[in-house]
């Protein structure tokens, strides 16, 4: 990294997920300039010479490349082009980057309202959870131009492993959607399994460690097939955000005339769970509506 170009970086939305992204930009040796509505966190804080502003404006005069990390379209709009926005503090070449997962139609607007101004735009929304975030190991979804995306790159190979420019503006967000889709159908799959096992007199565990070496093994198997089990619900992906995005597929599907059976069934299975007041546990709490359904939790007696 040392012979590599530094950029002043700004970095908007410090939760689960963006707090230890912004950390391991920081620590790259990058100055970041954040603006937050809470305390900064002690890791971003400990990571590398960061400022913090007054608003996302005065992240945006300060910054070159100015990164968002927000819960839903809403927000990211409000971010990018309300009052003391990222908007109002742009200069011709500068570069945003939105690695929250929105919808794609907003995400084209978003684009060429950006460009507009003579600036540069990316969306990069990213998959791997907390722990990937603190790795430095997410799966990053790029949309946007191949000329800005290789200026860049360098930036999101702090961030994540397997990085891809997938298309143009909004490409990135359809594939983070159907990233979700195929992530939430098998959270359902694996919570099936583990409870139609548990409840015919197998020990879920077990069953889960044979099922590693098999066909059915998976990454959700390992990480959210354990955290069902030993009922670890902190969240690294909170089930509202989940649902949001499963919302964001249905819509889109909506628009192109396509049926995701599969994917309505996720996401009444995830509103079971808002329903009995769920919604901010990890989305491997879906386990919990199978549960319901079924009159069992794992582990217990058959």
């Amino acid at each position: 990294m040392s012979s590599e170009k530094k950029y002043k970086i700004g970095f908007i939305g410090l939760g689960i997920m963006g707090a230890p992204m912004a950390a391991r930009l920081a620590a790259g040796g990058h100055p970041l300039f954040v603006h937050t509505r809470s305390a900064v966190r002690e890791e971003v804080k400990a990571a590398g010479l960061v400022t913090v502003c007054a608003s996302a404006t005065e992240v945006a005069r300060q910054a070159e490349v100015i990164f968002t990390m927000l819960p839903d379209t809403p927000d990211v709009e409000k971010v990018l082009f309300g009052e003391g926005g990222i908007a109002a503090g742009l200069a011709k070449g500068k570069t945003v980057v939105d690695m929250s997962s929105i919808a794609p139609l907003a995400t084209k607007d978003f684009a060429a309202r950006i460009e507009a101004l003579g600036c540069d735009w990316l969306d990069a929304p990213v998959s791997g959870g907390e722990v990937g975030a603190k790795a430095g190991t997410l799966t990053i979804m790029v949309g946007g131009r191949q000329a800005v995306f290789e200026r860049i790159k360098l930036l999101f190979e702090l961030m994540g492993k397997n990085i891809t420019l997938v298309g143009g503006a909004s490409a990135g967000q359809t594939c983070k959607v159907a990233n979700q889709i195929i992530v939430a159908l098998n959270i359902a799959a694996v919570g099936e399994a583990l409870v139609f096992a548990s409840k015919a007199g197998a020990d879920p565990a077990k069953v889960r460690e044979a099922l590693m070496g098999g066909f059915a093994a998976s990454r959700i198997l390992e990480v959210h097939g354990e955290r069902m089990i030993k009922r670890t619900f902190k969240p690294g992906f909170r089930i509202q955000l989940h649902q949001k995005d499963l919302n964001l597929a249905l819509q889109s599907a909506k628009a192109l005339n396509l049926a995701l059976p599969g994917t309505a069934n996720a996401a009444q299975l995830m509103q079971a769970c808002a329903a009995r007041g769920d919604e901010q546990l990890d989305h491997s709490a879906l386990v919990r509506a199978l549960e319901l359904l079924g009159n069992h939790e794992l582990g217990q007696s058959a």
